[in-house]
Formats: structure tokens, C-alpha cells, sequence
């Protein structure tokens, strides 16, 4: 009995919580909503059915939704423009001739691999099928010292037949070593859409080193992308119906010239005609309708006056999973001035430089280390531990140059930038340009040219209510 005491003490210290969360509560009325929440993986959820079946509607709207191919298309023209180029950072002490030679050949390999416009189609391929796949092969017939190569393949063609049950290590098409690192993918010899794809399901197996898998992974274990216009399918269908319902619903009505209605009460007498018989008409005829009959025309009451609004919305909606912004993605700036347009787009040009900074870690650094593989040996450069560089990218062109130009003078004079901060804002290689400038600067002292007469005039800075006034002109 001397326990009970210290027992009960216990007991009574003990307090259970019950927490209640609306989003956890399944009513009736939000039963139907949440009925296709699940608790499978990542992989689980985007199995091989589901891919396909997501890679199939994905291409289907981009190939007949205008609106859809717009957005993929200027979506990879912002993010890759015209291609990336290499700087070499290697240290003062190496060959000072070394990173222009690196620099040089490898765009001169990069144009002849079209390595821009490879690099734009793996950037839609990724928004439309989830993923982008590139192999390095060896191309004895491309023009350059370097015969290194890159082959596009579809997200099809990655697969493993015969893979029925989920293995650890293993899915759809990847083979994982023991620390989860892909070792190898498994490509089949025909796509599985094409001509001979039916015929046979023979594979490679390709050693990851030569293969560049590009997705972006949106849960913690996913091993194979989804489309990045996912959540946007839905949207772009109810788009495409709501415009071709209005188009026949107006088409209805202006196809009807004249409508006749009784004026008969009910019971009464009215002359018979034949119920919606058509009649035509010429033009400057004068027409007796029959007695009892009054003609009228249809009211066109299509396309509403929210009709514009809806689009507007839904064109909203579908951006907004790509972080772009309305007028980029309807190609429309009617309702904007200089001030929603600039804050709109620093989101979105924010979001162009994560994509970018993926885009190297994962293809462009994987292409470089396999071309300095090969150049080492081609070019004759030596045996270097490390090869440090970065990639520039087009820069974004500004609203207003003339503000961005005083800025940037700002900038320099308190110190708080640098000129390959600022080249580099530009998408340009500082060095190049001090380069260049020099020899214009040289040139110019030749002919007798000053450098006053050479720059412009700078413009006065404006004062903020100067700045406000001009917005408020821009927006009306």
C-alpha cells in the first residue's frame, strides 16, 4: 500500500493534449475535395503510368494551346537566350594565354554542337515532360579539334521494361549505387512511340558519368521529374473550352437574321406557319410576316463583358506556377506602368537566376568537366589540379536605360559594386570589355578623337516627385 500514494501522483501529473486541426477534419463537405490525398513517395506518386500519362496531356497542350506554347517558349528564351559563356579563373601564376585559349575553343565548340539551342529545348522539354535528358557521345563528324557531342533524348526513352514491382535500388530507368548516387541509366534503342519502338524493348545501360539528367525535384527522395506546367493542365483545358463555348454561343446568334414570335395570347388564333422553318431573305425586299407573328432579332450576348476578366485570371493562375509574371506570359502590358512592371519582374527575374545557377551545377558543369577531358589532350594545356571559372548569361534589358545608367554610376562612386558585378548584370566578361575599351580608348587618341566628344551627355538626376509624375504619365 506504501506505493499507492506516489502512484497516484503520478497518475495524476499525466495530461493528455487532444489538438484539433480544421485542414485534418473530413466533413461532408470537404470530403469530395480531399479524396485523392494520399501518403505515397515521391517516386510512388510519379510512377511510370502516371509520367506518362502527365508527358502525353503536357505535350498535347503545348502543341494546340497557344497560350501554352507562348509561355514554354518564352520561358526557355529567358532562361538560356542566346547560350552561356565561359570564363576561365585560373590563377595569375598559370599561362597567361591559357584562359583566352579555353574560353575561345570552347565557344567555338559550343556554336558547333549548337549548345544554345540544345540547351532551350531541354529547358522546354522539362517544362512539357518533367525532365531532360542529354547523353556525351563521341561525334567523329562534328567540325571541332573537340569531338565531343550532346544527343537529346526524350524522357520515353529512359525506362527499364520488365521493371513491374519498385525496387530500393532502383527506379524507372536509373540504377542507384548503395549512397543513392544514379550509376547507371538504362535507354532504350527505339522510342517507344516510334515506328520500331513496338518491335523490340532492348536498352543500354549508360554509365551516369555520360548521361545529364535535368529536373527539378519538388519532394525529398524524387528520382524522376513532373511537368513544370503541372498544376497549370486543368487551367489551360478550361481556357480552351470557355474561348471555343463563347465562339459558339456568338456564332448561334448571328447566324439567326430574323426570329419570329406569336403575339397571340395563348389559345388564340395566329395565321400557322411551320415551327423554326428558315426563310431567306434578299436584300431591299419588303417582307409581310403572316398575321399574328412578329419578327425579332437575337441579342448577341456573347462575348460578355467578363469574358476579358476571365482570361486575365486564368492566364494568371496558370503563370503563376512558373513564378512569370501576366504580361510575360500573355505577351501583354497594356495594363501596367513602369512601376508594376518592374516589381513584377524582379520575382521573376529572381527566379530566372535560381533556374540558371541549376542549370550549371547540374548540365554545364557535367559538359565542361567531358570537353576539359578531352581538350587537356587536343590543345596541350598541361596537367592543372583545378580548373575554377563561371558562366555569364544574357542580361535582362531595363525599363528605363536612363535610370538604370545613374544607378549604376551611384553604384560605382559609393563603392558598393564592381565593374564585373555590373558587366556581369549585363551577361558580359569584364576583362573582354576593359579590353575592348582599351583599344577603342587607344584608337581614338590616334585619330584625335577626346573622350568628351565621344560620350554622351548625362541626364540630369531626377527628383522623386519627378519620378512619380512620370509613372502616373506611363500608367495613363
Amino acid at each position: 500500500m506504501g506505493w499507492w500514494p506516489w502512484a497516484k501522483r503520478v497518475r495524476s501529473a499525466v495530461r493528455f493534449i487532444r489538438a484539433k486541426f480544421d485542414s485534418a477534419q473530413t466533413t461532408p463537405e470537404n470530403r469530395r475535395h480531399w479524396a485523392n490525398a494520399d501518403c505515397l513517395s515521391a517516386d510512388a506518386a510519379a510512377n511510370r503510368e502516371v509520367r506518362r500519362t502527365l508527358r502525353n496531356r503536357a505535350r498535347y497542350e503545348v502543341a494546340n494551346n497557344s497560350y501554352a506554347r507562348g509561355i514554354v517558349l518564352t520561358l526557355a528564351n529567358d532562361v538560356i537566350g542566346t547560350g552561356p559563356r565561359l570564363q576561365m579563373l585560373l590563377a595569375d601564376g598559370a599561362d597567361a594565354g591559357v584562359n583566352q585559349t579555353i574560353e575561345r575553343e570552347f565557344a567555338a565548340w559550343a556554336k558547333a554542337v549548337d549548345l544554345a539551342g540544345k540547351l532551350r529545348t531541354m529547358r522546354m522539354a522539362r517544362a512539357q515532360d518533367g525532365e531532360a535528358f542529354a547523353l556525351l557521345v563521341s561525334n567523329d563528324n562534328l567540325d571541332s579539334p573537340v569531338k565531343l557531342d550532346l544527343r537529346l533524348i526524350e524522357a520515353d526513352q529512359v525506362a527499364t521494361p520488365g521493371l513491374a514491382l519498385p525496387q530500393a535500388a532502383a527506379v524507372d530507368g536509373i540504377v542507384f549505387d548503395e549512397a543513392g548516387n544514379p550509376k547507371e541509366y538504362h535507354v532504350l534503342k527505339n522510342h517507344p512511340g516510334g515506328a520500331t519502338g513496338a518491335l523490340g524493348q532492348d536498352y543500354d545501360k549508360v554509365p551516369a558519368e555520360s548521361v545529364i539528367h535535368w529536373f527539378r525535384a519538388d519532394r525529398p527522395g524524387q528520382s524522376r521529374g513532373l511537368p513544370d506546367i503541372l498544376p497549370a493542365l486543368p487551367l489551360f483545358a478550361q481556357l480552351r473550352r470557355y474561348t471555343l463555348a463563347v465562339i459558339a454561343a456568338a456564332e448561334s446568334a448571328a447566324n439567326i437574321a430574323i426570329f419570329m414570335k406569336t403575339t397571340a395570347p395563348a389559345g388564340g388564333e395566329a395565321a400557322e406557319v411551320e415551327p423554326m422553318a428558315p426563310r431567306e431573305f434578299e436584300p431591299n425586299m419588303a417582307v409581310f410576316g403572316p398575321e399574328g407573328w412578329e419578327p425579332s432579332q437575337i441579342r448577341a450576348e456573347q462575348p460578355a463583358t467578363t469574358y476579358g476578366e476571365f482570361k486575365h485570371e486564368i492566364i494568371n493562375e496558370i503563370a503563376r506556377c512558373l513564378n512569370m509574371p501576366f504580361n510575360v506570359a500573355a505577351c501583354n502590358s497594356s495594363g501596367y506602368n513602369y512601376a508594376s512592371g518592374r516589381l513584377d519582374h524582379q520575382t521573376y527575374f529572381k527566379s530566372i537566376r535560381v533556374e540558371q545557377a541549376h542549370v550549371e551545377a547540374v548540365v554545364l558543369d557535367h559538359i565542361l568537366d567531358a570537353w576539359m577531358a578531352e581538350a587537356v589532350k587536343v590543345f596541350g594545356l598541361g596537367a592543372i589540379d583545378s580548373w575554377p571559372h563561371q558562366w555569364f548569361w544574357d542580361g535582362h534589358e531595363h525599363v528605363d536605360p536612363a535610370k538604370e545608367a545613374t544607378a549604376q554610376a551611384t553604384r560605382l562612386a559609393s563603392h558598393t559594386t564592381t565593374l564585373a558585378a555590373e558587366y556581369a548584370r549585363q551577361g558580359k566578361d569584364w576583362e573582354t570589355e576593359l579590353r575592348q575599351r582599351a583599344k577603342e580608348v587607344a584608337l581614338m587618341k590616334e585619330l584625335g578623337l577626346s573622350q568628351a566628344e565621344a560620350q554622351p551627355k548625362a541626364p540630369a538626376p531626377q527628383t522623386e516627385d519627378e519620378e512619380d509624375r512620370g509613372d502616373e504619365r506611363e500608367a495613363a
